[in-house]
Protein backbone atom coordinates (compact mmCIF):
# COMPACT_ATOMS: atom_id res chain seq x y z
CA UNK A 1 0.00 0.00 0.00
CA UNK A 2 3.15 2.27 0.96
CA UNK A 3 4.58 1.43 -2.54
CA UNK A 4 1.39 2.63 -4.36
CA UNK A 5 0.36 4.96 -2.43
CA UNK A 6 3.00 6.98 -1.84
CA UNK A 7 5.22 5.66 -4.30
CA UNK A 8 8.00 4.31 -2.08
CA UNK A 9 9.60 1.37 -3.65
CA UNK A 10 11.98 -1.04 -2.05
CA UNK A 11 14.86 -0.56 -4.04
CA UNK A 12 14.56 3.46 -3.92
CA UNK A 13 18.39 4.78 -3.34
CA UNK A 14 16.94 7.46 -1.11
CA UNK A 15 15.74 4.83 1.09
CA UNK A 16 18.54 3.27 2.08
CA UNK A 17 20.57 6.75 2.52
CA UNK A 18 17.80 8.19 5.04
CA UNK A 19 17.98 4.37 6.91
CA UNK A 20 19.21 6.26 10.79
CA UNK A 21 16.10 5.32 12.68
CA UNK A 22 18.56 3.17 14.88
CA UNK A 23 15.20 0.75 14.90
CA UNK A 24 15.34 -2.30 17.39
CA UNK A 25 16.30 -5.11 16.09
CA UNK A 26 16.98 -8.75 17.69
CA UNK A 27 20.60 -9.98 16.32
CA UNK A 28 22.59 -13.07 17.02
CA UNK A 29 24.43 -11.11 19.62
CA UNK A 30 21.12 -11.11 21.52
CA UNK A 31 20.76 -14.58 22.05
CA UNK A 32 19.02 -14.66 19.11
CA UNK A 33 19.58 -17.90 16.61
CA UNK A 34 17.57 -20.18 14.28
CA UNK A 35 19.21 -23.11 16.16
CA UNK A 36 16.88 -24.52 18.98
CA UNK A 37 19.57 -25.69 21.21
CA UNK A 38 21.80 -22.50 21.16
CA UNK A 39 18.83 -20.60 21.81
CA UNK A 40 17.91 -22.31 24.71
CA UNK A 41 21.24 -21.16 26.19
CA UNK A 42 20.93 -17.43 25.15
CA UNK A 43 16.60 -17.00 25.88
CA UNK A 44 16.84 -14.73 28.80
CA UNK A 45 19.18 -12.35 26.79
CA UNK A 46 17.09 -12.64 23.87
CA UNK A 47 13.62 -12.42 25.41
CA UNK A 48 14.87 -8.92 27.66
CA UNK A 49 16.00 -7.50 24.07
CA UNK A 50 12.88 -8.58 22.47
CA UNK A 51 10.81 -6.94 25.22
CA UNK A 52 12.28 -3.89 25.32
CA UNK A 53 12.13 -3.76 21.68
CA UNK A 54 8.65 -4.47 21.53
CA UNK A 55 8.14 -1.04 24.11
CA UNK A 56 10.64 1.39 22.13
CA UNK A 57 8.28 0.35 18.69
CA UNK A 58 5.33 1.60 20.35
CA UNK A 59 7.06 5.16 19.84
CA UNK A 60 7.36 4.40 16.09
CA UNK A 61 3.73 2.90 16.19
CA UNK A 62 2.21 6.12 17.15
CA UNK A 63 4.56 7.98 14.59
CA UNK A 64 2.62 5.53 11.77
CA UNK A 65 -0.71 6.13 13.32
CA UNK A 66 -0.29 9.83 12.92
CA UNK A 67 1.10 9.90 10.01
CA UNK A 68 -0.75 7.12 7.67
CA UNK A 69 -4.42 8.35 9.19
CA UNK A 70 -6.58 6.23 7.03
CA UNK A 71 -5.29 3.04 8.42
CA UNK A 72 -5.82 4.58 12.27
CA UNK A 73 -7.68 1.75 13.51
CA UNK A 74 -5.59 -0.69 12.19
CA UNK A 75 -2.47 0.66 13.42
CA UNK A 76 -4.21 1.53 17.24
CA UNK A 77 -4.85 -1.83 17.18
CA UNK A 78 -1.52 -3.09 16.20
CA UNK A 79 0.27 -0.20 18.69
CA UNK A 80 -2.39 -1.83 21.43
CA UNK A 81 -1.21 -5.49 20.46
CA UNK A 82 2.57 -4.82 20.51
CA UNK A 83 2.32 -3.18 23.94
CA UNK A 84 0.37 -6.17 25.44
CA UNK A 85 2.68 -8.63 23.95
CA UNK A 86 5.70 -6.68 25.21
CA UNK A 87 4.35 -6.76 28.73
CA UNK A 88 3.95 -10.71 28.38
CA UNK A 89 7.10 -11.27 27.73
CA UNK A 90 8.72 -8.70 30.35
CA UNK A 91 7.09 -11.28 32.89
CA UNK A 92 8.65 -13.83 31.22
CA UNK A 93 12.40 -12.86 31.88
CA UNK A 94 13.53 -14.22 35.32
CA UNK A 95 14.29 -10.37 36.34
CA UNK A 96 11.79 -7.91 34.94
CA UNK A 97 13.42 -4.76 36.12
CA UNK A 98 16.54 -5.93 33.67
CA UNK A 99 13.93 -4.75 30.67
CA UNK A 100 15.09 -1.66 28.99
CA UNK A 101 12.06 0.48 28.33
CA UNK A 102 12.36 3.93 27.14
CA UNK A 103 11.89 6.70 29.23
CA UNK A 104 9.51 9.73 28.88
CA UNK A 105 12.10 12.06 27.71
CA UNK A 106 13.39 9.42 25.24
CA UNK A 107 10.20 8.84 23.55
CA UNK A 108 9.49 12.79 23.73
CA UNK A 109 12.65 13.31 21.98
CA UNK A 110 11.90 10.47 19.19
CA UNK A 111 9.13 12.01 18.94
CA UNK A 112 10.25 15.13 17.81
CA UNK A 113 12.89 13.84 15.53
CA UNK A 114 9.97 11.86 13.79
CA UNK A 115 7.62 14.28 13.56
CA UNK A 116 10.10 17.10 11.90
CA UNK A 117 10.29 14.82 8.36
CA UNK A 118 6.33 13.83 8.99
CA UNK A 119 4.93 15.82 5.86
CA UNK A 120 7.96 15.11 4.00
CA UNK A 121 9.09 12.40 1.43
CA UNK A 122 11.82 11.69 4.35
CA UNK A 123 8.40 11.00 6.41
CA UNK A 124 7.04 9.02 3.57
CA UNK A 125 10.56 6.58 3.29
CA UNK A 126 10.41 6.79 7.42
CA UNK A 127 7.17 5.38 7.73
CA UNK A 128 7.96 2.43 5.37
CA UNK A 129 11.26 1.59 7.13
CA UNK A 130 9.89 1.91 10.65
CA UNK A 131 7.14 -1.12 8.76
CA UNK A 132 9.69 -3.16 7.19
CA UNK A 133 11.42 -3.39 10.35
CA UNK A 134 8.62 -3.53 12.70
CA UNK A 135 7.55 -6.82 10.39
CA UNK A 136 11.31 -8.12 10.58
CA UNK A 137 11.24 -7.39 14.43
CA UNK A 138 8.03 -9.43 14.79
CA UNK A 139 9.14 -12.56 12.68
CA UNK A 140 12.13 -13.21 14.57
CA UNK A 141 9.44 -12.31 17.74
CA UNK A 142 7.19 -14.74 16.74
CA UNK A 143 9.72 -17.66 16.01
CA UNK A 144 11.65 -16.96 19.76
CA UNK A 145 8.03 -17.17 21.17
CA UNK A 146 7.66 -20.67 19.27
CA UNK A 147 10.37 -22.21 20.70
CA UNK A 148 9.65 -21.10 24.08
CA UNK A 149 6.30 -22.95 23.84
CA UNK A 150 8.31 -26.04 23.39
CA UNK A 151 10.07 -25.85 26.83
CA UNK A 152 8.04 -23.44 28.77
CA UNK A 153 4.52 -23.44 30.00
CA UNK A 154 2.72 -20.20 28.94
CA UNK A 155 -0.02 -18.56 27.21
CA UNK A 156 1.14 -15.70 25.18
Amino acid sequence: QMCEKFTVCENSMEMLLQNNLNLPRVTEEDGFVNDFLTFLSFQEKCLRKISSGLHTFQTYLKFIQETFTSENQNVESLSYSTEQLAHTIKQMVMDPEEVIIPDAATQESLRTKLNSSKKTWIGKITTHLILRDFTSFMEKTVRAVRYLKNTRSFSA
